[in-house]
């Protein structure tokens, strides 16, 4: 078993001709262009991807390797995902060279292998250099080629960096170098998720809403900061994906996925103090800013070098704990508590901030003065509530968009009976004490 920690990237024709002369400033060795082929393979009832595995045999030259990639890890567009493989004479499936302990207790391996078959495949061209940088060993490899299901097929045009030596810090430097230009973004979907797809008919991705943050049972308050942006930064990448492919209502979303980790960064204001994050919280609230416009090109936005700088910015944050020299000894004891009361604090602060803002009826305009506010508090009640049963948190949170939607719409016939609504709702968590 080996751990993959890499990047991946979506990269511009304009990028991926520059690419040798960046990588020029750098040592490093050159593997000549090879062609590849990966056919990957699953059961007409996906019984794999129930599994959160991926399957394929890899072809290079003469020589073929089968490869299991199981459960694990994306931090935006960080991988890391154990992987498994093992090498074949011919290319011809047999699960069965696999360690055992690898599926789940009981699971019918030979079924499975007698069900599997070749779903996709992915054809391209991978050039790679092997760099040193700082204390690491990374590889780079360039693929350009297609991923083709049946009669459907999409073309590839990505560039990896994957740590094969020193850390992720050293890995997420190299990135920030080669996206300074622009012309790269954080890829969100893998080659095979991009398979899948096409497999299923290349049907019409759907728009999921901001979801509920759900921590771990006793979970802590610093891992529950870890989830949280992960949480919105995984809502970031997905929409991200929506957009450029078409959806122009996802801009609103990638907004709302940054404002999500800026309202982050606002709960643990108390605990982490403001130097740990100047730079990320000043490159959010930049982003933002410009997000808000309408009319914007989707690939122009998203292929921005600020825009990726941003997102490696967060991504290095969280993935390297960053805030962690910034901590005293009182606050890591308080991140070291239970998340479930620091929620209950939270939320009753949250409620009490709305309620003082909308006590009053207000007029049209003092509505909208305070719009801005409750859309970072609905943020928070999505970070918050996750310790309660869902269908109780959402329909607190509901009566509070309701009235968003009511000043946004410029409903105002509606505004001040929405907003009564909402003030009088009962709370539905407990403040800091056992449920």
């Amino acid at each position: 078993m080996t751990i993959e920690i890499e990047l991946k990237f979506i990269a511009s024709p304009a990028a991926i001709a520059e690419l040798p002369e960046q990588l020029s400033a750098f040592t490093s060795q050159h593997s000549a262009p090879q062609k590849l082929t990966n056919i990957y393979y699953e059961t007409a009832d996906n019984r794999l991807r129930k599994l959160d595995m991926g399957l394929r045999i890899r072809g290079f030259d003469d020589s073929y390797e089968m490869t299991i990639k199981t459960a694990g890890k994306v931090i935006a567009g960080l991988h890391q995902r154990p992987e498994y493989n093992v090498a074949l004479d011919k290319p011809e499936l047999d699960i069965s060279l696999f360690p055992s302990d690898i599926w789940p207790q009981g699971f019918d391996v030979a079924a499975l292998q007698a069900d599997l078959k070749p779903l996709f495949r992915t054809d391209f061209v991978r050039e790679k250099w092997v760099i040193t940088y700082q204390q690491s060993e990374i590889e780079l490899g360039l693929d350009q080629g297609s991923v083709t299901a049946g009669e459907l097929s999409e073309p590839l045009a990505e560039i990896e960096l994957e740590l094969k030596e020193g850390n992720t810090a050293d890995l997420l430097a190299l990135a920030t170098e080669l996206g300074k230009n622009g012309g790269l973004r954080l890829g969100g979907l893998s080659k095979a998720a991009r398979g899948y797809h096409l497999a299923q008919g290349d049907q019409i991705r759907v728009s999921p809403p901001l979801p509920i943050y759900r921590a771990e049972p006793k979970a802590t308050v610093e891992q529950a900061l870890s989830g949280m942006l992960e949480l919105g930064l995984s809502h970031w990448q997905y929409q991200e994906e929506l957009w450029v492919r078409g959806d122009k209502t996802a801009r609103i979303n990638v907004l709302q996925a940054v404002e999500t980790v800026r309202q982050v960064l606002v709960i643990y204001g108390g605990l982490i103090p403001r130097k740990a994050s100047t730079d990320l919280r000043a490159r959010l609230t930049e982003l933002a800013e410009k997000l808000d416009k309408k009319g914007l090109d989707a690939e122009e936005t998203c292929l921005n070098a600020d825009y990726l700088q941003c997102k490696l910015v967060l991504t290095s944050w969280l993935a390297n704990q960053e805030w962690k020299p910034f901590v005293d000894d009182k606050s890591q004891k308080k991140l070291d508590n239970s998340f479930k009361r620091f929620a209950d604090i939270m939320l009753g602060r949250t409620a009490a901030d709305l309620k003082e803002a909308f006590s009053q009826p207000l007029t049209e305009e003092g509505y909208r003065d305070q719009l801005a506010r409750l859309k970072r508090q609905i943020l928070a009640f999505h970070l918050l509530s996750g310790a309660y049963p869902l269908e109780e948190s959402m329909v607190y949170i509901t009566v509070w968009t309701e009235l968003q939607q009511a000043i946004v719409q410029q409903q105002h016939a509606w505004e001040d009976s929405a907003r009564q609504h909402a003030v009088m709702q009962p709370a539905f968590w407990l403040n800091g004490q056992p449920r």
